[in-house]
């Protein structure tokens, strides 16, 4: 079995942990919605000392300086043939489990409770129940780290390649070092791609989003799929960029990306969730949508 991350140096993981990230990202966006907690306030959510945010800053640098049209062309070939191992959906929710946050500032939680904690969250709320199977399964792309694939590789805002980065993108600064700034064709609005053209036809950033689309491409409805190829696609969700490589198929489609986000960011609860009462519905919910195996 893998360990997390075994095959890449600390140098090119710099965070404590992948919840880092998430922890950066509530503190960057903390009028996202409401929590899940109403006594509790958002900023208190995930919260971390100073020191912490020069791990995030490196965590970034990598990303911004790494995450190339050609780096993701060759990630997308590496990966996209879905042929490193077959998993039924629950065996890939625990294979994942591998990853545990020993950094979190606010409670112990592994992957799975917190995924089941997101799914809960969204169940509670009346939402379909396929809006609840991407609350188990959104984070299940981070099996990339555990195919030994660098965090800044993995997880971080997603942002479209072979254009011009948005200045509304994180730590906007860093892409100064990457490669494509020297390419005149990607530093024009569209760059490779044309205005209007839509999402599909645009190659975003690798990491875990992008991955997880593919693998479960063919199962769910299109909203679902959405949720997930774009829950990290902050640049665009939360800051309204990029809408000039989109069509109005996707904006009416951000909505439920916008709709999701919340669940993500503040489900979190220092109740473990109870693993014995949940997995029967969950099994069920996973057959519904799912096939009994999953290729990554």
């Amino acid at each position: 079995m893998l360990k997390p991350q075994s095959a890449t140096s600390d140098s090119q993981n710099p965070l404590n942990s992948l919840q880092e990230w998430e922890e950066f990202v509530l503190a960057r966006y903390p009028d996202m919605d409401k929590p899940a907690d109403p006594d509790k306030d958002k900023d208190a959510y995930r919260n971390y000392d100073n020191p912490a945010r020069d791990t995030v800053r490196e965590f970034y640098r990598l990303n911004h300086t790494g995450q190339t049209y050609a780096f993701v062309l060759e990630k997308e070939k590496q990966f996209l043939g879905l042929n490193r191992m077959a998993l039924s959906p629950w065996q890939a929710i625990e294979y994942l489990n591998q990853l545990v946050d020993d950094s979190d500032p606010d409670i112990s939680l592994s992957q799975l409770d917190h995924l089941l904690q997101t799914a809960e969250a969204i169940r509670a709320d009346g939402h379909p129940d396929w809006f609840v199977l991407v609350g188990l399964i959104h984070d299940l792309g981070k099996i990339l780290c555990l195919f030994g694939e660098p965090q800044w590789a993995v997880v971080g805002d997603t942002f479209p390649v072979g254009c011009r980065y948005s200045d509304k993108i994180v730590y906007h600064e860093f892409f100064a070092d990457n490669p494509d700034m020297q390419v005149a064709q990607y530093q024009t609005p569209a760059g490779v791609y044309s205005e209007g053209s839509g999402l599909a036809n645009v190659h975003m950033s690798w990491g875990h989003d992008e991955y997880l689309y593919h693998v479960v491409k063919d199962y769910l409805p299109e909203p679902a799929l959405y949720m997930i190829r774009y829950h990290s696609f902050y640049p665009a969700h939360r800051e309204g960029e990029y809408r000039h490589l989109m069509n109005d198929h996707d904006l009416r489609m951000f909505r439920w990306v916008k709709a999701f986000n919340p669940y993500d960011l503040y489900s979190k609860n220092p109740v473990p969730p109870n693993l014995d009462e949940l997995k029967p519905y969950y099994t069920d919910l996973l057959a519904k949508y799912l096939p009994p195996t999953l290729r990554f």
